[in-house]
């Protein structure tokens, strides 16, 4: 983007504070001071931290805004609607992220997770203006949003609200093309009314990176010196657009692998962007579990196990060989319903099913992969 423009100074790679390392019940607080001062030095700003993110906000004070002058990073927060019940409860909420994270004011501030839902619920309670108001009064710099939907919805939102300065796409060379995300779809339409875009989620929660991943092979096979993260990093970060790309890092060894592909950072060549769509398909191409989530197993079963969610589950790791990024997922399909291990092999399920899966069996192999 030529000129000025939203971002330009803050460096292309943002540090994401969801998925912080952990040491005993709570966060490595030493380690993440090491990575935030090594991660200022290499002349990136960019913090992104939630309300929602347990933790994350008051982590975020203790390791950034205690030791570092505020004018030498910025810090992006979100308002999650879940969390309001009425108009008065944005304040509350807002304010409360300002106290844990020990600022006066953000630099930027998300709508959290929109989508055609979520944004009617914006709409009937005046979130809109409500993040209009916080930067006439100065309490923060720009306002944008967060979004999980299709392309479709996010260009009415845009259409009806062309004052948001920028949003934020899950985008990544898997999910480019993919039927559920749209990555592609959702990325044009940011570019046709010219949104500053920033990216979540370029690793898909690590799966992209992991060393066990069938992608893992062919991405080696093309370039041995090049980790798997670069790959992803590199797809995205060379889009017409893009100001900033996360990365929930929590080691040293992911920050500075980082840090040496935004330092060095070039676009993929044509044969590189051909090694991606080789190992899109090899991806593609694995079996998952054949469930269509009829949901007949599930009045069958004494214990209560979301089944048809469990069987995602375990396509996902069938695909990636990983349980990376899967945590809140299985921490929902579980909730108040039977784990794996409540599993009694009684096979009522299988009775019911119509593909004639082995439910039993796939369920008992999930309890020491996601019971941990």
């Amino acid at each position: 983007m030529a000129g000025k423009y939203l971002g330009e100074n803050v460096g292309k790679l943002g540090f994401g504070f969801m998925r912080l390392p952990k040491k005993d019940a709570g966060f490595d607080l030493e380690l993440i001071n090491r990575m935030v001062d090594r991660f200022l030095e290499a002349g990136f700003t960019y913090f992104d931290t939630a309300y929602v993110y347990m933790g994350s906000e008051e982590a975020m004070r203790e390791t950034l805004v205690k030791r570092h002058p505020r004018d030498k990073y910025t810090i992006a927060s979100k308002l999650n609607m879940m969390n309001v019940m009425k108009s008065e409860d944005m304040q509350t909420v807002f304010e409360t992220s300002l106290k844990r994270l020990g600022t006066d004011y953000l630099d930027y501030y998300l709508l959290h997770g929109l989508n055609a839902m979520t944004n009617k619920r914006c709409e009937e309670l005046g979130a809109w203006d409500f993040v209009k108001k916080l930067k006439a009064e100065g309490k923060i710099k720009h306002y944008g949003f967060s979004y999980h939907d299709n392309p479709e919805n996010l260009d009415a939102i845009l259409t009806a609200h062309p004052d948001a300065e920028f949003v934020q796409l899950q985008i990544n060379y898997l999910d480019w093309d993919s039927e559920d995300v749209k990555s592609r779809g959702v990325y044009e339409v940011a570019r046709k009314h010219n949104k500053p875009i920033i990216i979540m989620e370029p690793l898909k929660g690590g799966l992209l990176a992991d060393e066990n991943s069938t992608v893992s092979k062919v991405l080696k096979k093309a370039d041995p010196s090049a980790s798997l993260a670069s790959w992803a990093m590199r797809f995205v970060a060379s889009l017409d657009g893009v100001f900033n790309v996360l990365s929930g890092m929590n080691s040293m060894e992911q920050m500075e692998d980082n840090i040496n592909t935004f330092q060095n950072l070039k676009p993929l060549s044509d044969d590189e962007m051909k090694v991606i769509d080789e190992a899109v398909n090899v991806l593609k191409s694995i079996p998952r579990v054949p469930c269509t989530s009829c949901n007949y197993c599930v009045e069958q079963c004494p214990q209560k196990i979301n089944i048809p969610a469990l069987m995602n589950l375990y396509s996902n790791y069938l695909v990636y060989n990983s349980t990376a990024n899967s945590e809140m997922a299985f921490m929902f399909a579980t909730a108040n319903r039977g784990k794996p291990s409540d599993c009694v092999s009684c096979k009522a399920c299988e009775e019911q099913c119509p593909q004639h899966i082995e439910i039993s069996d796939i369920i008992n192999k999930m309890a020491p992969l996601y019971e941990k």
